[in-house]
């Protein structure tokens, strides 16, 4: 296990090694950092090389990088061009508020999927069977963005049930009624692949060899399914939860702009779209990390749940 633990540590650093390096170039590979980041109105010659030379950008690009890492490790991207500020209190504000938006939006989608492919897994052909079948073809056909903009038409609007926008009340303390239009439709496409999922591993441990040798010694059908069924269908579905929590945390951006929520999706759509180069940085790199960390976590409860991965690897 310990083998295993440092061996996923080691992966783990060089990624986020490899996140730092993808950051610091993924807007100077669009063209002139300067440039992006100062207005156009006005904008001359003289105005833009003094202002390249105030943010360091006409040293040489190595000097520039590893002046980027030594900072960045410290947790210093710079200041906001747009808020004045620096940029890793802004995300530091802002990343709780997705980070529980994602989570709602993950146990939505694991209270309604995994009992439903469970039961659509064990009655094939089933009514429950073409529910979770309409299911995961709904939820990977709509834009999430296309489905809010409908619910707040109809649920907001119309039926008047839920607040359609933000996430405080009126005294400032978090509303859970806001969170859930937003949260169902973030959660809505990782519920279908999670029902598609659930649904196949269990037709797939069904037809196994020592299921069928349970039934024949005649042991207690609801003993084969939870003990046997439901704990070997719990492996792949573990293995992928992280991993769709960080797709939560990257498709939080349309679902939050859609809804005027105010996290970290929020925040970085109106980055890019003000070219505020420093924020953007820090927003992806944290960002990044958080997802980094969460499967971090995934491989070692994986570990812990199949003992074959710890003596394997």
């Amino acid at each position: 296990m310990q083998r295993f633990l440092l061996s996923r540590l080691v992966q783990s650093f060089l990624i986020v090694l490899g996140v730092l390096v993808l950051v610091f170039f993924m807007v100077r590979v669009t063209g002139d950092p300067a440039a992006l980041m100062m207005p156009r109105e006005g904008a001359t010659p003289e105005t833009l090389a003094a202002f390249r030379h105030k943010l360091g950008f006409d040293r040489p690009l190595v000097v520039q990088f590893l002046d980027f890492i030594s900072r960045a490790v410290t947790g210093d991207f710079g200041n906001s061009i747009r808020y004045k500020t620096p940029a890793l209190p802004l995300v530091l504000e802002r990343l709780p508020a997705t980070l529980e938006l994602a989570l709602l939006a993950m146990l939505m989608a694991m209270v309604v999927a995994i009992p439903l492919g469970l039961v659509a897994g064990s009655r094939p052909g089933s009514l429950w069977d073409s529910v979770a079948r309409s299911l995961g073809l709904f939820g990977q056909s709509v834009p999430n963005f296309v489905l809010g903009m409908v619910l707040i038409v109809i649920v907001g609007v119309w039926l008047g049930w839920l607040p359609v926008a933000g996430r405080f009340d009126l005294e400032g303390h978090v509303d859970l009624q806001r969170m859930i239009m937003p949260a169902f439709v973030l959660g809505l496409p990782t519920m279908a692949a999670l029902v598609r999922l659930t649904r196949s591993a269990v037709l797939e441990i069904r037809s196994e060899d020592y299921i069928r040798t349970a039934h024949s010694k005649g042991l207690n059908p609801r003993r084969i399914y939870v003990r046997h069924i439901f704990r070997n269908a719990a492996i792949p579905i573990i293995s992928v939860l992280g991993v769709w929590y960080g797709y939560l945390l990257g498709g939080s951006v349309y679902v939050e702009t859609v809804f005027g929520y105010p996290g970290t999706g929020m925040i970085l759509a109106e980055a890019v779209a003000n070219r505020d180069y420093t924020l953007v940085q820090a927003l992806a790199f944290f960002v990044c990390l958080v997802v980094v960390i969460l499967n971090l976590l995934t491989d070692l409860a994986y570990a812990a749940i199949d003992p074959r991965i710890r003596y394997g690897r």
